[in-house]
């Protein structure tokens, strides 16, 4: 079959959330999927949820960590098991709707650009949407996401037959932002889908809110990752805190 589209999905005590997720994938107008779910060490039922998915469901595929490493170490695991020609990813607390599969793949052939990613809405953990959806630029590049990572990992859809696989840096945070910027060193820019085509469940400890205990992390990501100066890291620094804020200001 044509067009296999290969899921990761890293887990890590999601058995709060996990049937919604594996749920929403099962109802996708695009059925030629294969879901790699990488349980990283979880101490809940998430396993045991997975794998009554299984019974009746082949094309989740479950690995196994026998302890916690990290999502950049899970979600590479996944990313080398991967057999599809397009690679895309969906965190164990998040939702697609159903046409996402196939309006990314729609848009890649449309556009002829083989990296493109969409908007979303945002809710709390119980699916309220109590923020403004967030809508995606129409395009970004290199530059844009160092100033801003507007590309999240749940609308991320790469055609890794034309890209080819690269892999996340092993670092503690940011991890996604480094692989779309490897990307984005080789092609002039991604292609944001202006409508929502997923839900971002944003919880109460979640590290992506943190931003204060995220600066350090940024500033080491600019100096140690992508090798910039003292000023280009600076500069970037100060419009990624800018918008941070705006980004969560409604």
């Amino acid at each position: 079959m044509a067009n296999l589209v290969s899921i990761i999905t890293p887990t890590y005590n999601s058995a709060k959330y996990i049937s919604e997720t594996i749920l929403s994938v099962q109802n996708q107008t695009h059925q030629n999927w294969e879901m790699i779910i990488i349980d990283d060490g979880s101490t809940d039922h998430t396993i045991s949820i997975v794998e009554e998915f299984q019974k009746s469901e082949t094309r989740i595929h479950l690995i196994k960590q026998n302890k916690n490493v990290g999502p950049a170490i899970t979600r590479n695991k996944g990313i080398e098991f991967a057999k599809g020609k397009y690679l895309t990813f969906l965190d164990a607390d998040d939702i697609w709707f159903s046409d996402f599969i196939q309006n990314s793949i729609e848009t890649i052939q449309q556009t002829s650009v083989p990296f493109v990613f969409s908007s979303y809405r945002r809710s709390d953990e119980e699916l309220n949407f109590v923020y403004s959806d967030f809508i995606v630029p129409q395009k970004v590049s290199y530059t844009d996401i160092l100033k801003t990572n507007s590309i999240s990992c749940l609308t991320a859809f790469l055609d890794v037959e034309v890209l080819g696989k690269k892999f996340m840096p092993i670092i503690h945070k940011r991890q996604d932002m480094g692989l779309w910027l490897q990307y984005l060193k080789e092609i002039p820019f991604a292609y944001g889908i202006q409508e929502p085509k997923a839900i971002y469940r944003i919880r109460k400890n979640s590290l992506s809110r943190k931003k204060s205990d995220l600066i350090k992390y940024q500033w080491q990501f600019y100096r140690e990752v992508e090798k910039l100066s003292i000023v280009q890291s600076a500069y970037f620094m100060l419009h990624w805190m800018v918008r941070g804020f705006l980004k969560y200001r409604n």
